[in-house]
């Protein structure tokens, strides 16, 4: 069985632009066997503390853009790179949330059950939402919750999950991509993330925030709380791409506008899935 996901980007009014785009990752469920753009023209740049690459396109004037990703069922595994922290504003962890990880970790019996703790409270801050200000904007380390509940998105909540797992001296890596919800039919609407981790080579899998829309702090290890499948994109947090200006940006999923300056931009898309029997070779 394949997957195919088509995502389909509409013109910028500045036909100066370029997209950023992400090339694919594989799991231990599905490696990517084959990329491809319409309507631009494309080159592959690459991030230089991770390796993987990205796809910078140039459209041609006036058109859509497309992309497709096929999978392949069954993968490899995730990169070793996924685990490998880089140290910036969205990894580092303040000294008080530090603390407070190695102090929930140290009551535990053991790594597994330590893992499990630091999951479950990080569910215990957050209230699920997309609020228009981050818990940790403006700020150059991943702040400490303390009280009450925050309002975060998956990116918020996994944000602060990884730093905290790492604080503990746990591997832990942040995936994006994209979920598609049963009830959609093979559509969705923007991109999603989760997180792994890894520990005396036992491979784990967390998506806190389908957990809290399920309306459930009680975390369980494992994707699709909420039924529905996903395919994942690029890993981890603060990325560089120098040779189109991109310097520390938090995530790359979605195909984003690049500014001049290095900034990137929503573009208009949608993302459509098909399961296949037969997929073009790589």
């Amino acid at each position: 069985m394949h997957t195919r996901v088509t995502v389909t980007v509409q013109p910028n009014s500045d036909r100066s632009r370029r997209l950023i785009v992400p090339v694919g990752l594989p799991t231990p469920h599905q490696i990517p066997i084959h990329f491809e753009i319409s309507g631009g023209l494309y080159s592959l740049a690459g991030e230089s503390t991770t390796g993987q690459m990205a796809a910078v396109v140039r459209p041609i004037s006036g058109q859509q853009v497309e992309i497709g990703y096929t999978y392949r069922e069954g993968g490899t595994g995730y990169p070793d790179t996924v685990f490998k922290p880089s140290v910036n504003r969205y990894t580092r962890a303040a000294s008080d949330l530090v603390n407070g990880a190695i102090r929930i970790a140290q009551t535990e019996r053991d790594g597994h059950t330590a893992i499990q703790a630091l999951v479950n409270a990080a569910a215990q801050k957050f209230k699920y939402a997309h609020p228009d200000v981050r818990f940790n904007d403006g700020c150059e380390e991943v702040p400490y919750l303390s009280c009450g509940l925050a309002e975060g998105s998956c990116v918020d909540i996994n944000t602060y999950l990884i730093a905290s797992l790492r604080a503990a001296g746990y591997e832990a890596g942040y995936i994006t991509g994209y979920f598609f919800p049963e009830e959609k039919n093979g559509c969705c609407d923007d991109m999603h993330c989760w997180v792994v981790t890894r520990h005396n080579g036992v491979v784990l899998e967390w998506d806190i925030a389908h957990h809290l829309k399920m309306g459930t702090r009680e975390i369980c290890c494992g994707l699709n709380p909420k039924p529905g499948d996903r395919v994942a994109l690029a890993h981890s947090m603060g990325l560089y791409f120098p040779q189109v200006g991109i310097e520390c940006e938090k995530l790359i999923a979605e195909p984003a506008w690049i500014s001049q300056d290095g900034e990137l931009a929503k573009a208009d898309i949608s993302i459509r899935r098909q399961f296949a029997g037969n997929a073009p070779a790589a």
